[in-house]
């Protein structure tokens, strides 16, 4: 395969026409630029759920029961706090509070339902208006007042809405919720608070939340219109966080790379237009931004950052030797474009392993970050060399200013010195090194194994209080007020089945069978330790406790159940048809409707878990409840899709990774072959990278870091972003091995790579570690490992790799004290014209080529020597 065919006309074009090139990229980015506009956002943890079968039963109960899981209603609730929420004086706050809200129109309120309408109620069972409710607080008692509480103490209705410290003694409790329910347009959705996203009623909520605070008092508004804000929100103060320091990190690196102001300006330009051309890619197909996408800018930073250093200090070395602007360039992007395509190709296929991943926001992440590194590889590859060169001629005709131009890591540095250590073990004890290596290696892999799983609504949350650190910056950047959390947190801590407290039983039989209600009963004996107890039976709400609660404060309908209760138990088995039909005469309506399917063909039952129960475990009960039902009975609930989504998450981690380093594997193997007629030396090349993923993966461990919506992507990406790094190292060898006896070219190797991989490796790890800076601490443990993924993969490029290519060189029978091919350009094959390692070669009986598409740096047998590269590109 001529692959120098294509190399040579892409050095023609940017040493030859680089105003050409500039014009064409610059257009290119307008085009892109065009599509910035049309970037959406989606936020919140629904996204993640869609096709697990467990959210599914969850979606099929949100359309199938009750006004307030109506697909075109939403509801809000009103979170009372005070030393006593049932006193006359919180009970009129909070009807007062309903009222404002149902009087505007926009509000679109359908329905109201509070602890205080209850009482109100009993007081006065002609108060069926919220105005009349007031008015029958306002003429009672305190005595009264709590009398009606305590006449309410067994009814749902009150005791559902109140905290878990309610004293039926002294008619009292430190927390209630109220309840308003809207109406939406039709084909909006307001259920699914507990998942987030975004949502109809943000707007809605917003304004609620301004008229309850004229009313007075601790009353928190809530719902899932301000969770979808929430979220939203945290992206952006993120990002308006994350940036600017990844930006002053970034720029001072740079400074200390470049040590130039033009260079300087012609890398960060390029990493601006790859930023663009990335997410103006993201607008044009449609892909909506996600938390996950919050990294994607770093990443392609770090690899832009990378491209860059090494484009511009391969060519400051190679204008050290005395070639003039286009041969050196030629020289230059001769050598990077190939090393630079096999660090895409590489990293691409570390990105896309994630559309193994059945969660479709991963699956958007790995394609945009592929299409970034695609565009990242064409900006860095042909637009900055292009630039580079029409700078550095016009800095010829006019006074442009230039500062040093020294390459990073040159022979003689202090630094240069320092990153010829791992050549110096190599050289010494290469098979010892590279054992120790594997051995902890595969150590940190085991250890690893213990690395737990998560997904919760919280990992897309602010945290509670936000760091102090991030509350004394300045505007625009200080983050904003965040109360989702801390109501979450008092939710759980203060009403046991709210917000997650609960597994939900999905039942799927005619609900007319006379057998029915007597087995949803029976499912919750001897309860699992994950449920909460009562009288040893699990506590739980369905259709079976809506009939009881109405038959024990209703006669007529008592006598309605008592006919139809054959075995005495409170519990009708039969004629259930005629008892549906009474019970929804009644006040239970809209709270049956909660429990039983319209058409009665269907059912759920919630039962409370306990606080301290794991998603796991809670799981696993709720499953072994479910099973106790003879017929289609699913678990499901936000818990129990959250662990479900974790189990997917850990999946798409193994298999994306073990995707990436097959992928990778095969793909060094097929490119070395090509280039070098030395597939073996894919395997070379592989040996840090397997040695990164263990460390990181360790280290997860030892941070304390779970797989999570952000995590589940790292070790895919430290594929993708390692292997940058080494195929620098393995590319730039082979070459200089053509020309150099064997610690000469990994010397030679690892002062120039290497330099630039260390100013990459710096300016990457801290330009991706200020994510640690971001609102949302998932995305914090994310720049975490990242940038460990970076380090770990300099190091071992340097420090490990060396020692592989040592034992590959010997294995492939070279002499260590001559080039390889003795200045041929190619290794010489077997007798038979093979590799040691694997077999034939493409171009074992080929002619030496005399037409120039050989690398350049096999013509040179000194570093020093002038090259018979004729400017322009031609050769």
């Amino acid at each position: 395969m001529d692959y120098q065919r294509l190399v040579d006309w892409v050095d023609s074009r940017i040493v030859g026409s680089p105003g050409k090139v500039i014009v064409a990229f610059l257009l290119v980015s307008l085009v892109f630029a065009g599509g910035l506009g049309n970037v959406s956002t989606e936020a919140g943890t629904q996204q993640f759920a869609e096709d697990i079968p467990a959210n599914n039963a969850l979606e099929d109960i949100n359309r199938e029961f009750g006004p307030s899981f109506s697909a075109d209603t939403g509801s809000t609730q009103l979170i009372q706090r005070a030393d006593n929420v049932l006193s006359k004086k919180e009970l009129l706050r909070m009807l007062e509070a309903q009222k404002r809200v149902a009087e505007q129109e926009e509000l679109r309120v359908t329905g109201t339902s509070s602890a205080a309408q209850v009482v109100a109620r009993t007081i006065d069972p002609q108060a069926t208006t919220l105005g009349q409710q007031i008015d029958a607080l306002e003429g009672a008692t305190q005595r009264e007042v709590a009398a009606a509480v305590r006449a309410n103490a067994d009814n749902p209705a009150l005791t559902g809405t109140v905290s878990n410290d309610f004293n039926r003694r002294s008619a009292s409790s430190s927390a209630t919720i109220g309840v308003v329910q809207h109406t939406l347009p039709s084909g909006l959705s307001g259920g699914g608070a507990g998942m987030g996203g975004s949502s109809p009623l943000t707007d809605i909520q917003l304004r609620i939340d301004r008229i309850v605070g004229t009313v007075g008092g601790d009353i928190t508004v809530f719902g899932s219109g301000l969770i979808a804000d929430e979220f939203s929100g945290v992206i952006t103060d993120s990002l308006l966080i994350v940036t600017p320091a990844a930006v002053l990190f970034i720029i001072f690196f740079l400074i200390v790379a470049y040590r130039d102001l033009v260079d300087l300006l012609l890398g960060t330009f390029s990493l601006g237009m790859a930023v663009i051309w990335t997410f103006g890619f993201l607008g044009l197909v449609g892909i909506p931004f996600n938390q996950i996408m919050i990294s994607v800018p770093p990443l392609l930073l770090a690899v832009g950052i990378d491209f860059g250093i090494h484009a511009i200090n391969r060519y400051r070395e190679d204008r050290e030797t005395g070639l003039d602007i286009g041969d050196a360039m030629t020289r230059t992007t001769d050598q990077l474009l190939v090393a630079f395509f096999i660090v895409t190709g590489t990293t691409v296929i570390g990105f896309l392993a994630n559309f193994a991943s059945d969660l479709p926001p991963i699956k958007d992440f790995g394609l945009v970050a592929a299409a970034g590194i695609v565009f990242t590889f064409l900006i860095f590859g042909i637009f900055l060399p292009s630039a580079k060169v029409w700078v550095d001629r016009n800095r010829e005709r006019f006074p442009i200013p230039t500062f040093s131009q020294k390459p990073l890591g040159a022979e003689g540095t202090s630094l240069g010195r320092v990153l010829q250590a791992g050549v110096v073990v190599a050289d010494k004890i290469p098979v010892g090194f590279l054992l120790v290596a594997l051995l902890l290696s595969a150590g940190a892999g085991y250890y690893a194994t213990g690395v737990d799983t998560t997904f919760t609504q919280e990992d897309f949350l602010p945290p509670e209080e936000v760091p102090a650190y991030l509350q004394a910056l300045p505007e625009p950047f200080a983050p904003g007020e965040y109360s989702v959390v801390a109501t979450l947190n008092f939710l759980e801590e203060k009403f046991q089945t709210t917000q997650g407290g609960s597994v939900t039983i999905y039942v799927e039989r005619p609900m007319q069978q006379d057998s029915v209600l007597e087995e949803i009963h029976r499912m919750g004996d001897s309860p699992p330790d994950s449920f909460v107890q009562s009288d040893g039976r699990a506590q739980s709400q369905s259709i079976v406790t809506v009939i009881q609660s109405q038959a024990a404060r209703d006669p007529e309908f008592r006598q309605v159940v008592a006919r139809n209760d054959r075995d005495g138990n409170g519990i009708p088995d039969r004629n259930l048809e005629t008892v549906y039909d009474e019970l929804l005469q009644t006040e239970s309506r809209d709270e049956a409707l909660n429990y039983l399917a319209e058409d009665r063909q269907s059912s759920r039952v919630v039962y409370s878990v306990t606080a301290d129960a794991s998603q796991d475990e809670i799981t696993a009960d709720g499953r072994m409840v479910a099973d106790r039902f003879r017929g289609s009975a699913i678990a499901t609930g936000n818990t129990i899709v959250f662990a479900a989504v974790s189990d997917v998450i850990f999946e798409s981690a193994i298999v994306s990774l073990a995707i990436a380093l097959f992928g990778t594997a095969v793909f060094l193997l097929f490119i070395y072959w090509v280039l070098e007629g030395k597939p073996s030396l894919g395997l070379a090349n592989l040996v840090p990278i397997v040695v990164a993923v263990s460390l990181v993966a360790g280290s997860m461990r030892v941070l304390g870091i779970a797989f999570n919506a952000f995590t589940a992507t790292i070790l895919a990406l430290t594929i993708g972003l390692g292997i940058d790094y080494s195929v620098h190292v393995v590319h730039r060898f082979i070459d200089e091995r053509h020309e150099r006896p064997l610690v000469e070219a990994l010397e030679v190797t690892v002062r120039g790579t290497g330099g630039a991989l260390l100013g990459s490796m710096l300016t990457t790890s801290f330009g991706i570690g200020v994510l640690v800076l971001a609102v949302l601490s998932v995305l914090g443990q994310f720049g975490t490992l990242t940038a460990l993924s970076v380090v770990y993969s300099f190091l071992v490029s340097l420090l490990v790799l060396p020692s592989a290519l040592v034992i590959w060189d010997r294995l492939v029978g070279n002499d260590p004290d001559r080039p390889i091919g003795a200045g041929s350009g190619r290794t010489p094959p077997d007798d038979d014209g093979s590799d040691p390692m694997f077999g034939p070669t493409p171009a074992a009986d080929a002619e030496p080529r005399t037409d120039g598409g050989e690398p350049l740096a096999d013509t040179c047998t000194d570093a020093g020597e002038q090259t018979a590269l004729e400017r322009g590109g031609s050769r």
